[in-house]
């Protein structure tokens, strides 16, 4: 169980096995981290993100702009 306490942060673990699909989700939606933990997540999160290739355009129309 992760220590950190907002539901809406991954675990360091679910982000190690994201698809690139749920890391783009993640990469547009996630707000900033407020702890340290967070911070470390969300810069494994980016770094994943960005050797699976980044946002394309065709991932980008499919994950949405959240409510735009």
């Amino acid at each position: 169980m992760a220590t950190h306490d907002r539901p809406d942060f991954p675990s360091m673990a679910e982000v190690n096995k994201a698809s690139h699909e749920q890391l783009a989700y993640w990469y547009r939606f996630l707000p900033h981290g407020s702890t340290v933990e967070e911070n470390e997540i969300m810069e494994k999160l980016v770094e994943r993100f960005k050797k699976m290739g980044g946002m394309t355009a065709a991932l980008s129309e499919k994950i949405g702009r959240g409510g735009v």
